[in-house]
């Protein structure tokens, strides 16, 4: 691992945790699911997991044009369902947080529980959805979920300031950018 790659990886997790360390208490919790009019519009299009004829796994919304569809141009497989500099930039900006799921289909990215190391008695979850194929500011989504260690209950939902979302969101749409410039150059 080159020394670079370390250092980003120690400034990612020292913004994370600086930014969930001013959290303050009269902030309410981001909406975990939150209802976008596209995201059913897209649902209509496209379809679902579990369409109305069964499992549907890739679907244009048009019979007989899913195999061709999922052939592709080049005669491989469909690819991934989002913008592939978006997810790229969200795996990377979160690579020092274990992930618990990612979906490069549904474009959701859930991470497993990380406690910082500055502070062991709290500990975050987030959860990333990109929700177009654009590269666009309004495509890529954040949640986090905060919790703090309390001696008689455990694990203690405590809120996070919006603006942690936010700027997350910032970084990954700011890598996604340097990943499609360097794409374009190189």
């Amino acid at each position: 691992m080159s020394k670079g790659t370390r250092l980003g990886r120690v400034a990612a997790a020292g913004l994370v945790a600086g930014l969930l360390g001013g959290c303050g208490a009269d902030v309410q919790y981001p909406d975990w699911t939150p209802y976008d009019p596209r995201d059913q519009a897209r649902r209509e299009r496209y379809g679902t997991i579990t369409g109305s004829d069964g499992i549907t796994l890739f679907s244009t919304g048009r019979r007989g044009t899913d195999q061709a569809a999922a052939q592709g141009a080049g005669g491989g497989g469909a690819g991934i369902g989002v913008n592939a500099y978006l997810w790229r930039a969200s795996l990377e900006t979160l690579d020092f947080i274990p992930l618990l799921s990612a979906d490069p289909f549904g474009g959701l990215i859930i991470t497993d529980w990380y406690q910082p190391a500055e502070v062991p008695d709290e500990r975050f979850k987030l959860q990333v959805l990109i929700r177009d194929v654009a590269l666009r500011a309004d495509a890529v989504r954040v949640s986090v979920l905060r919790q703090r260690r309390d001696p008689r209950a455990g694990w203690v939902d405590v809120p996070v300031d919006p603006r942690t979302a936010t700027e997350l969101e910032d970084k990954i749409l700011t890598r996604a950018r340097q990943i499609r410039i360097a794409s374009a150059g190189g």
